[in-house]
């Protein structure tokens, strides 16, 4: 358990609206590793933000293939996590 290396696990929390909105719900949304489990990325986040999770879901969203006139070329996919954490609790992804 002590081995594990968070910082292969979590790239960054994700800022959107969407994000905003599952904020109100004790939901945030990370970007993570591609390799990185749920149970890996559970025990990153109660580790680094102190607070308890509750559930871990993931998406992967597939790379698409862009076209800007002749030029085509593909947008990376990436993988992210919608982490819910116990009521009450809240993690600052913003500093004040």
């Amino acid at each position: 358990m002590e081995n594990i290396k968070f910082d292969r696990i979590l790239k960054f929390p994700r800022i959107s609206e969407k994000a905003n909105f599952l904020a109100r719900d004790n939901q945030y949304l990370f970007e993570v590793f591609p390799k990185a489990t749920k149970k890996e990325i559970k025990d990153a986040i109660e580790k680094l933000y102190g607070v308890k999770v509750e559930k871990v879901r993931i998406i992967n969203i597939p790379k698409k293939k862009r076209k800007i006139g002749q030029i085509e070329g593909e947008r990376k996919g990436f993988k992210k996590a919608i982490v819910k954490i116990k009521e009450g609790q809240k993690i600052e992804i913003l500093p004040r």
